[in-house]
């Protein structure tokens, strides 16, 4: 037991000692390599334009200038347990909607961004007004050539505390099924 704990005391003082090393190299290869130092107030409205234009450009079925603020390997879950979409998926999904000159229309009632200590990603969260109702929007974007893009979203409508019991009852038989095919 006594070689296990002094193992384990060495590991993480290895770790700990590789970690530093590993730190000062690091940091001394990105001050070399990195973008400019961003001014967080600055990306803040940025970030805010981008999501804002994205919102927009499916609100007006413009199917490109959408999807050109999504990075190529982008995520977006909806609102439906089987809605987790990579890029590729998304876009074949998404455009028959936009062929018709109707995706969907979100406008923002609230928006919280939050930067990275290293200024390139950000996450968000936003309060929408959908034809859905309230929804929550969440997601992540990373600075590509000082540009920010969208690389995950998450959108679930917000169901008021006093209705989940009723959420949950008509859910039910759909969650059942959904978890069968998981279990084998």
């Amino acid at each position: 037991m006594k070689i296990i704990q002094l193992l384990f005391i060495l590991s993480i003082f290895t770790s700990c000692e590789f970690s530093t090393t590993t730190t000062k190299t690091t940091t001394s290869t990105e001050a070399e390599t990195s973008q400019p130092p961003v001014n967080t107030e600055e990306a803040r409205e940025n970030i805010d334009t981008v999501l804002e234009k994205w919102h927009k450009a499916a609100a007006e079925a413009q199917f490109d200038p959408y999807f050109e603020l999504m990075a190529r390997d982008g995520v977006f879950i909806g609102t439906d347990a089987t809605e987790n979409w990579q890029n590729q998926e998304f876009r074949d999904f998404s455009k028959p909607y936009f062929d018709k000159g109707k995706a969907w229309s979100f406008s923002t009632i609230e928006r919280n961004i939050y930067i990275s200590e290293n200024n390139q990603t950000a996450w968000f969260d936003e309060l929408l007004n959908t034809q859905m109702g309230i929804c929550r929007g969440s997601g992540v974007l990373e600075l590509v050539d000082n540009n920010w893009i969208i690389k995950h979203y998450i959108l679930s409508i917000a169901i008021p505390n006093e209705n989940v019991t009723e959420i949950v009852e008509i859910k039910k038989d759909f969650d059942s099924s959904f978890i069968a095919k998981f279990d084998k």
